[in-house]
């Protein structure tokens, strides 16, 4: 499974800000990534092409839209637990539970 956490421009801002804001978070953000939002349109093309070129039928990518975080890790978790349900339907496997 590969998944691409999505987050809109604006959102990224809202969250490096707040990064710099709190001190148990203020080293995670560098002036590298300050420059690299700089590119954002490079990085959108870039992941696109990535998409396009990777995702196959046994190993899709999963987009998934991560300006709330909560909702984005339960859509992330929502996807593997069918991805393993549907595994073991194929093998054969009783579901339990």
């Amino acid at each position: 499974m590969k998944f691409w956490l999505h987050v809109s421009p604006e959102v990224q801002l809202e969250r490096f800000e707040e990064r710099e804001q709190l001190d148990d978070k203020r080293d995670t953000i560098t002036d590298e990534d300050w420059r690299n939002r700089e590119k954002w349109d490079q990085y959108t093309a870039a992941v696109n092409d990535m998409v396009t070129a990777t995702s196959t039928t046994y190993a899709p990518w999963t987009i998934v839209e991560a300006n709330d975080k909560l909702w984005a890790r339960v859509r992330a978790m929502r996807v593997m637990a069918e991805s393993i349900e549907g595994d073991l339907g194929k093998n054969g496997k009783k579901r339990v539970g």
